[in-house]
């Protein structure tokens, strides 16, 4: 396999790594993060469930604690491990990946600390990829609106996803609804996120995470908003995908083309 272009950016990788130790403080840096979990992990749960048939050949229950039992799952961008410690703890055998090393070694010592046997790399998707690795599910969660090439990025994904597979995503839509709510108000007045976190050049609209999807011979199954409600305090999933939203494919079977 020809050695695939890394979309690691560097700079994103020294913000985040300079917050690794406050990867499971609710009420520091990673807040938004803790208050969007909740949604993403029902989300990729119902999705998990509702593709993947038991080792028996049954259907998933979404209600059953160990709902995920026997799928492998790559968390790809893992930081601190806010989605890999749930996903296992649901019976998935998760390896999460980041590229940088200190925040890799505070999602060891917590998953340590719980119990869990997480795999976590201090590597990138890339490597995974010229490995030859292959996973059930492919997650990329806040993480396409950080890379330096999104169609080369999602390639790689489907690299790793096993045929049948699905690969889900969460990013920020580049709107300028996005602008105000996720970058202006989240980073600049409410201080949810450390200033400069994102940048409004690099989110993404879902037309082109659908092409680099298409692109990399995924089929497009599912997508949904999300939004947050000031009066409750939480996520929900919604209609609306101005501003957050997720995305789900599937790689088709061997035997089958790309759609």
């Amino acid at each position: 396999m020809a050695q695939a272009h890394d979309t690691v950016d560097p700079d994103e990788v020294a913000r985040f790594s300079a917050l690794a130790d406050r990867w499971w403080d609710p009420e520091g840096p990673m807040r938004p993060l803790h208050k969007l979990s909740p949604v993403r992990l029902g989300f990729v749960k119902e999705q998990l469930c509702a593709h993947f048939v038991t080792a028996d050949g049954g259907k998933r229950d979404v209600k059953d604690p160990r709902a995920l039992d026997g799928l492998t799952v790559l968390d790809i961008g893992c930081g601190g491990g806010l989605v890999s410690e749930p996903l296992t703890r649901m019976g998935a055998t998760v390896t999460g990946i980041d590229p940088a090393d200190e925040t890799i070694a505070a999602a060891k010592l917590h998953a340590n600390a719980a119990g869990l046997a997480i795999d976590y790399r201090a590597t990138t998707a890339e490597a995974l990829a010229e490995q030859g690795l292959q996973f059930d599910a492919v997650l990329a969660l806040e993480v396409v609106e950080h890379v330096t090439s999104v169609p080369a990025f999602v390639a790689t994904c489907a690299e790793l996803i096993r045929p049948g597979g699905l690969f889900i995503a969460s990013t920020i839509n580049r709107t300028m609804k996005a602008w105000a709510l996720a970058i202006v108000g989240a980073e600049y007045v409410l201080r949810w996120l450390p200033r400069g976190t994102h940048s409004y050049d690099k989110l993404v609209t879902p037309d082109e995470l659908s092409a680099a999807l298409r692109a990399a011979g995924l089929t497009r199954r599912a997508d949904t908003g999300a939004i947050y409600d000031p009066i409750v305090g939480a996520w929900r999933l919604s209609t609306d995908t101005d501003v957050n939203y997720m995305m789900v494919a599937g790689k088709p079977m061997a035997h089958q083309g790309s759609s």
